[in-house]
């Protein structure tokens, strides 16, 4: 069997013997040379190079790709017994830290501090004597209720990281219940959550189902001195209502680390709106165990038995 592993990260998997291992280029094609392998690792290549290779390899087996979101593999066009698994479980610790720092970049007014900074002035309002629960937007996590929508394995790291800090936490999934000791309801009772919620974390896939999820609607149904916080996908918030929500005061700001087109333009509203913090998608980038992942479902498909993380299709 051949393996092959995208030269965009240091990757050294546990093979058994009679697979070959090669090391491709990860900012092309694969090249024709290697279109007989079975076994394809996915990590930092271009939608347009992935399908340019989808139906040219027909010995493929298995594609493992290392991003948390399979969209862009899904959509190369992969035959249908091509099994395809996803990085799901890498990037839990990466994205949990960054939504944390941006949590609270916003909730500790760090943007209008260097805004202060900028201007050389001593910003009296935000320091010194302050009350711990203003009105208006909340200035600490001590009893901020804080809603994580998309409460997959990133969001369950996340969640007790914001628990010890004091915030009160809840998850919106596709079916309500417990996980991970947090109370998780179902999306259809998200507009009613929505209306108590201090801080809108969102770590939502890239579907047909989550495109513009946070729309004019939704964002309407939060309270004027809500934070929304983004690192799941840029397609799923409609961007001009958030710039409207943001221009017309109706949320107190917004961070997003992803948006719906990457690099996002530099003609797009979004650099200009009023308090709001942009990363340009840096939560991730660095799968934490991937050799294990390939090691493990390598193995696993060798001998016939489930993979983890398969993606269904």
């Amino acid at each position: 069997m051949k393996l092959l592993l995208p030269d965009s990260l240091p990757l050294a998997p546990a093979v058994p013997p009679g697979v070959e291992t090669v090391s491709y280029d990860a900012s092309a094609p694969v090249p024709d040379e290697q279109l007989d392998a079975e076994a394809l690792v996915v990590w930092g290549n271009s939608g347009a190079d992935v399908r340019a290779v989808a139906g040219r390899m027909p010995r493929l087996r298995w594609v493992q790709t290392l991003a948390a979101g399979p969209d862009s593999v899904l959509a190369a066009g992969f035959p249908d017994d091509v099994v395809i698994t996803s990085g799901s479980g890498l990037h839990d610790q990466p994205v949990a830290e960054h939504a944390l720092a941006l949590v609270l970049t916003l909730v500790r007014r760090l943007p209008a501090a260097a805004r202060a900074q900028a201007e050389h002035r001593w910003a009296d309002e935000l320091g010194g004597l302050q009350p711990l629960h203003p009105a208006g937007p909340v200035t600490t996590l001590l009893g901020a209720r804080v809603l994580v929508w998309g409460f997959g394995s990133i969001g369950q790291t996340l969640a007790p990281l914001l628990e010890q800090l004091g915030a009160r936490v809840r998850g919106v999934a596709r079916s309500s219940g417990e996980r991970s000791g947090f109370a998780v309801v179902a999306e259809e009772e998200l507009r009613g959550e929505l209306g108590q919620t201090d801080v809108l974390v969102m770590i939502l896939p890239s579907t047909s189902a989550t495109t513009r999820a946070l729309d004019a609607d939704r964002l309407a149904a939060l309270p004027p001195h809500a934070y929304v916080v983004n690192v799941g996908r840029g397609s799923t918030v409609d961007e001009p209502a958030l710039v409207a929500a943001l221009s017309a005061g109706r949320i107190a700001g917004a961070a997003l680390d992803v948006t719906s087109s990457e690099p996002l333009p530099a003609d797009s509203p979004l650099w200009n709106a009023p308090d709001i913090v942009l990363t340009p998608h840096a939560a991730g980038g660095r799968p934490v165990g991937a050799d294990e992942l390939i090691s493990a479902n390598l193995a696993a498909l060798l001998a016939g038995r489930d993979l983890r993380n398969v993606v269904e299709r």
